[in-house]
């Protein structure tokens, strides 16, 4: 029913914003990516949004990016995720970082947003193949367990490295390196 919103941010308070549009205030959800990206209070922004409309209430969520709000809308179909785990899997991790997820089958990366345990999480993984990632256009969406990056990075995480560090380790490396030379230099990397 209201797919966006512009106008003027009046207030910021963690999850919810208010926002002015033409002397009439909506507050509205957003996930913690969208909020670390608006504006100061009193500057115009524009949001997707999507609109709930429950027994007890009627709730917008609002979006900074249109992949972000496709990712809700597919969380949200999933039996057992509701918006507010929708929202709390969006702060937790950035539609990229889910969509790599999915695609690789990783339930470990999932686990680590908080209220989402281990069945949940592959739950998601379950329901969102095939509708999250490369479809979406995303760059790095369709990354594949096969694909040395990927290869690279997990056997990094089975070494004991966070997450984070692989990451930034794998963004050093050539990208036309090959797994175990690829292992061996951000090993060496990660050891300065």
């Amino acid at each position: 029913m209201i797919g966006k919103l512009t106008g003027t941010l009046l207030e910021k308070n963690p999850p919810q914003i208010l926002l002015d549009c033409h002397g009439v205030g909506y507050e509205v959800d957003v996930p913690m990516s969208t909020f670390y990206n608006l504006p100061a209070p009193g500057e115009k922004v524009a949001l997707l949004t999507h609109f709930v409309v429950r027994e007890d209430a009627q709730i917008l969520y609002g979006f900074g990016t249109a992949p972000e709000r496709e990712a809700f809308r597919q969380l949200i179909k999933i039996s057992g995720v509701g918006p507010r785990t929708a929202l709390s899997v969006l702060s937790g991790m950035s539609v990229t970082d889910l969509a790599q997820a999915v695609s690789a089958q990783e339930s470990g990366r999932i686990v680590k947003v908080p209220g989402i345990g281990k069945k949940t999480a592959e739950r998601l993984l379950l329901e969102l193949k095939g509708k999250l990632g490369a479809d979406m256009n995303l760059p790095g969406a369709g990354q594949a367990l096969g694909d040395a990056q990927g290869d690279i990075h997990q056997a990094l995480v089975a070494l004991g490295y966070s997450d984070k560090d692989a990451t930034t380790a794998l963004k050093a490396l050539p990208k036309d390196v090959g797994v175990t030379e690829g292992i061996k230099l951000a090993l060496k990397a990660l050891a300065k």
